[in-house]
């Protein structure tokens, strides 16, 4: 029986939907965006094929899965995933991920693995992008549990000790697997790195040793590359903002706009690719380190593991050479890739609006973001 203390965080059961499809029904807003997102189907006729969707699988196959495709379609120029580093079909994983969007990540993600017999994953998701209700009620009928972050320490702690609970519950007794980000939000620059917070997180479920609690969440790193990062001006507005003014916030709005960016942005193309599980490293540790270095030491593996599993664009080796004004990633592009990165960049630049826009540095962190997976990969394949 599932314990209750997961009950305000986890998706929902399937014997719930019912209720829930009800509410969503009822909710004007969510009826706005869905008319918005699938112009041209009457409302009334996806309301009453909600209502037939028996589980949440069910209802993803019948809504998420189309929808998904149709952006796929429209705003990629394909979306793949290697899973042969995992050939274990039957395991659950955490795929603990770099991330590139905040929502097409997992979403992408879900859709590859069922077109290659596996189930969609559950879906660590922040508090803070649940900006209303009918927001909050779709990500758990789609397999979401919640990561609550606008807290005080303390409750912080006691907080993700849950969370921790249920990520090991998900995994070993529901046999499902879940999809996390190796840090907290996106890193805005494309150097991924893995927080020790996040495995500190994961070790605090489970039983045993640092090392036991983590062999049994059966960590898969997973590298996420997409060719064009939609939000990429985005990005470079922020990094201008932050260092014009020290007090500045993204608000509400911005999180908003970035989701939308994010969703019907061109992307290019997108890759998926699974390291192999992280059990057979964790049994060469030594089980007596400090649990710094232990932290440390996985913390590092993980990274080189999804370093050197990016899938590199032409556009990644351009803006390396262009960064470091050199030619020694010039076997990668041929003169037209290069001219068509260089024509990418300006439109994006031109797209940022700022009184005192500062081109020379929005151009050097557009740059760095496109760069610093190659300089990561280089780095990790000696």
């Amino acid at each position: 029986m599932e314990p209750t203390e997961f009950t305000d965080i986890r998706p929902y059961n399937d014997d719930e939907l019912p209720a829930i499809f009800e509410e969503l029904i009822a909710d004007p807003a969510f009826r706005r965006v869905v008319e918005g997102v699938l112009p041209g189907v009457p409302f009334e006729q996806l309301a009453q094929q909600m209502r037939q969707c028996r589980t949440k699988t069910e209802f993803q196959k019948t809504f998420c899965y189309g929808i998904l495709h149709q952006l796929e379609d429209r705003h990629t120029q394909g979306v793949t995933l290697d899973h042969s580093a995992l050939p274990d079909k039957q395991q659950a994983y955490l795929y603990l991920s770099n991330h590139r969007d905040i929502t097409l990540d997992s979403g992408f993600l879900s859709v590859l693995l069922v077109e290659q017999g596996m189930d969609t994953v559950e879906i660590a998701i922040g508090d803070n992008l649940l900006i209303y209700p009918w927001i909050q009620k779709f990500v758990r009928v789609n397999k979401s549990f919640i990561v609550q972050r606008s807290l005080p320490m303390r409750q912080m702690l006691e907080a993700s000790a849950r969370m921790s609970r249920y990520i090991h519950y998900a995994i070993g007794q529901k046999n499902q697997s879940v999809w996390l980000a190796q840090r907290e939000g996106r890193a805005k620059d494309a150097n991924d790195r893995t927080q020790e917070s996040v495995l500190k997180m994961l070790a605090m479920g489970g039983e045993g040793d640092i090392i036991d609690r983590l062999e049994q969440l059966h960590i898969a790193p997973l590298a996420i590359s997409y060719e064009y990062d939609p939000c990429d001006y985005l990005k470079a507005r922020e990094f201008q903002l932050k260092r014009d003014n020290e007090d500045y916030k993204k608000t509400m709005q911005d999180d908003l706009l970035n989701m939308q960016t994010g969703i019907f942005g061109e992307k290019g193309r997108v890759h998926f690719q699974p390291a192999p599980c992280l059990n057979s490293y964790l049994a060469t540790l030594d089980r007596t380190l400090p649990k710094q270095e232990l932290y440390a030491a996985i913390a590092a593996h993980i990274d080189r593991q999804i370093h050197q599993n990016y899938r590199l664009y032409p556009g990644n080796y351009v803006a390396h050479d262009l960064l470091y004004a050199s030619t020694g990633q010039a076997a990668h592009y041929t003169p037209q890739e290069k001219q068509q990165f260089t024509d990418y960049l300006d439109r994006q630049l031109a797209k940022i609006d700022l009184p005192d826009k500062d081109e020379p540095f929005l151009r050097q962190k557009l740059l760095l973001m496109y760069a610093n997976p190659l300089t990561n990969y280089l780095a990790a394949c000696p």
